[in-house]
Formats: C-alpha cells, structure tokens, sequence
C-alpha cells in the first residue's frame, strides 16, 4: 500500500448517468486510504495535454445525483498513437500520480491497455456505458437510468398510440448491442424488440403483425435498437407500412435524452461501490483490470477478456418477449 500515494481519475468515450458517483468515490476512498486525488479533465486528451487538478472532498460534493461528469469527456485520435500515449505518460510523470483509474467503455479500456504495456503505471477501470456491453460485469454505470429513461418516454408514447389507434416504432440507443432495447421492451409490453444481435426479417415480423398482433390489437409499440440490422426504425416501419397502408405508422427515435438526467438509486450505488473498489485494486497492486459487478459481487476482469469477449443477450427476456405479446 506504500506504493500507491497519488491517483488520478478520468472520464471517457460517451458519457453516462452515475459517472459523476463514481468519480466522488474515487475521490473520497483515494482521500480516505491516505493519497492524494487528481481529476483528469476531457478523458485521454487531457490527460495528455496534463489538464487536471487535485481534488479534495469538497471538490466532489453535490454531484452524486448528477447526470453526465464534472471532468468532462472527449475522443483522443492522438492517445491511439504510442506517440500521444508517451506524451500523456509525461504528464503523469511530471504530477507525479503512481495510479490512474479510466471510467468508460472498450474504448476506453483498449487505451488504458495500451498505456499500461507500454509504460510502468497501474491502471484499472471502472464500466460507465449506458448501453451494458461489457463483457465480465453484469451491469455497466448509466445502464438501469438509460433503462429507466425509456421506459417512461415509452410509456407516454404508448398513451398517445391507444388514443389514435397507431403502431409506433421507437428507436433506442443501440449501435451494436440490443440491452437497452430488449430489457425496455419487456419493461414496457412491447409488441416485439429488434437487437443488433439478432437478425429480423422483416417477414417474421409482418407475419407477427397481420396474424396476432391485427385481430387482437389497434395500437401498438415496436422497440428497435438504432443498429439493427434491419437499418433501424424509419427503414423498418416504412417497409411495413408499405406493406400495411391501414396502419397509422409512426416512428419515434428517444436519442441522447437516454444519455442524461439525474443517475437512478441503483447506478449511484453500483458506481460508488465500484468507485471504491477501484482504489482498493490499485491499492493492492493490480492494474490492467476492470472492476466489475458479477452476482452482486465484485470481481476482477483483465481488460484483455472485457475488450476482446463478446457480452451475450440474456435469451429468457428474448423469450419473455414472445411469450408476452400475444
């Protein structure tokens, strides 16, 4: 524990609901075990051009229940390069921090990689993305309020779809994985979910439409993730309102509001408890991992198995999706 006497803390990659909490855990415990805390301010660019500032308790008060992250976040082409990655390392050397901790996506995780093979830092991540891709954690920081987010904007919109009889298609984030939209379609009743993960014909679902959703139902909601394979939710509903003229067809894409607005009860305590644990890693000399939830334990990934495997679709919710449309 002799070792470790400065942290920095830096956010990356997209932001998140509960990044703030993570980042005043971070603080606190780094505080709380006897160092020094540095936030790290635009991610890997600030990193690099050594913008960040040593922070006491008080600089992280208040924002727990804040969306988004008080150390801001950017994109580094030149932390990609050895090159910016040396120059970041510079800075680190120059402040003096013995330990960083990175809170982000794969992203994220593959630069902090990098930086560890390439130099002597510890360096260990925490899983802030909304959309729970990660492989070797069971939650990511930002999922359950991003969750939460669209299962009330659904909710409203279901509303407005029974009083005027109309089949809504309603796109969420989801560029190559479908947690947001299938967890939030079971959440919210839908009619049917359409993931990356899983490829759709457009003929299964016109089938599910004209045989079992039509003679039962005069309205409807359709979750698709914005990179299902189908090209997403203008492409599919104008397909099937090519196909179904009598259907009042609208789409409704929810965007970044899924990004903001205040973390939920859940996410404020997963980040602060994995805020905690990442201090205590670097603490007890681990570095290229990220800190993970699995079976409401903690648990150590290297970030070679959380970047390079694959996070599955939990297949009963796919199921409870048949199941309970009819």
């Amino acid at each position: 524990m002799g070792k470790i006497k400065k942290i920095g803390v830096l956010t990356s990659g997209g932001d998140a609901p509960g990044m703030n909490a993570a980042i005043r855990a971070v603080v606190r415990a780094a505080i709380y075990n006897g160092c020094e805390a540095y936030g790290i301010f635009y991610g890997y660019e600030g990193l690099i051009e050594g913008n960040m500032k040593k922070m006491e308790s008080h600089d992280v008060s208040n924002i727990i229940q804040r969306g988004g992250t008080i150390l801001k976040t950017a994109r580094s082409r030149e932390f990609k390069t050895v090159e910016g990655r040396a120059k970041a390392y510079e800075q680190i050397k120059k402040v003096g921090l013995d330990g960083l901790v990175v809170i982000g996506g794969d992203g994220t995780f593959s630069g902090a990689r990098a930086l560890c093979q390439e130099h002597d830092l510890h360096v260990v991540g925490i899983p802030g993305t909304i959309d729970n891709d990660l492989y070797g954690t069971d939650y990511t920081i930002g999922y359950d309020t991003a969750v939460n987010t669209v299962v009330e904007a659904v909710d409203k919109i279901r509303d407005t779809a029974s009083a005027h009889n109309r089949l809504f298609f309603i796109e969420v984030m989801g560029r190559d994985a479908g947690f947001i939209a299938l967890r939030s379609a079971v959440a919210t009743g839908a009619e049917a979910v359409l993931v990356p993960e899983i490829r759709t014909d457009v003929n299964d679902l016109d089938k599910y439409l004209e045989h079992d959703y039509k003679p039962h139902k005069s309205s409807g909601i359709v979750i698709v993730a914005e990179g299902d394979k189908s090209g997403g939710a203008y492409t599919i509903a104008e397909q099937i309102s090519q196909r179904h003229p009598e259907y009042d067809v609208r789409v409704t894409v929810l965007g970044h509001i899924q990004r903001g607005g205040s973390p939920s009860a859940f996410d404020r305590v997963m980040a602060s408890t994995l805020g905690v644990a990442a201090v205590d890693a670097l603490l007890d000399d681990q570095t290229s991992i990220m800190v993970g939830l699995m079976n409401k334990d903690i648990v150590h990934v290297p970030f070679n198995k959380a970047i390079k495997n694959s996070k599955q679709l939990n297949h009963n919710l796919v199921g409870l999706t048949d199941i309970l449309s009819i």
